[in-house]
């Protein structure tokens, strides 16, 4: 383990969210600067992992500590969202204004003030597109003409725009059926994770996007909530 304090900090959880199963993590810290690709979560279990992280829902065992801070100490909207601004998120579960064009849907977290966009604006979310691989000429579309892949680098972006510390990703290629596109998609969040500064922590089970975006991997073992890590360079993770 290194001496910094982990952004992410899960020690012996357990959270009930469906009658058949609860989610179970033994053991994980995550750094700013961390680059984690988790798999054997299903999608319920990820939402519950992004809420967990998030202080959205609170362990029913263990703790779950963000900067140091345990979710459960948080009190006030106020705090809620200062720790809640330490991340970004890709989900399919964020809404696209699919009438709107790519531009306006990218600045969504930065103002409401999107018809028409202030050229600083428009500035930021069009160095942003780039970063992930979305050409300038497509800014202007409306969000209902994006391809699958188009639609996940979109929400990259998007998660992207506040400055997070880290971003949680949930299955972002699951709807993606070609290798070539999980890959690309992978190098778009290595790229971008390299050139903004953030880390994040991916829920897959795309191994091509995992390695195309340089991640560190781990397999979750849900009876137990144990990590076990896939290749080498794994134990700082888990307290090894």
């Amino acid at each position: 383990m290194t001496d910094r304090l982990p952004l992410i900090d899960i020690q012996g959880v357990l959270k009930r969210y469906t009658a058949l199963r609860p989610l179970r993590i033994a053991r994980l810290a995550v750094h700013p600067t961390d680059r984690l690709a988790l798999s054997g979560f299903d999608a319920e279990s990820a939402e519950m992992f992004v809420h967990l992280v998030t202080g959205a829902a609170v362990a029913d065992e263990g703790d779950v500590r963000i900067a140091g801070r345990n979710t459960r100490d948080i009190r006030t909207d106020t705090e809620w969202l200062a720790s809640l601004d330490r991340f970004g998120i890709v989900t399919e579960r964020a809404v696209l204004l699919e009438g709107m064009s790519i531009a306006a849907n990218l600045a969504l977290p930065l103002t409401l003030s999107i018809d028409p966009l202030a050229d600083e604006v428009r500035r930021k979310v069009s160095g942003l597109a780039e970063r992930v691989g979305l050409p300038a000429d497509a800014l202007d579309r409306p969000a209902a003409s994006l391809t699958p892949e188009e639609r996940v680098r979109v929400h990259l972006a998007r998660a992207a725009v506040t400055g997070p510390e880290l971003i949680l990703l949930e299955h972002p290629t699951a709807r993606i059926g070609d290798l070539a596109a999980s890959s690309r998609l992978g190098s778009a969040l290595g790229d971008a994770s390299r050139a903004l500064g953030f880390g994040w922590v991916a829920l897959t089970e795309d191994e091509a996007f995992a390695q195309a975006a340089g991640a560190t991997r781990m397999r979750l073992v849900p009876a137990s909530g144990a990590l076990a890590g896939v290749g080498g360079g794994w134990r700082k993770w888990f307290g090894g």
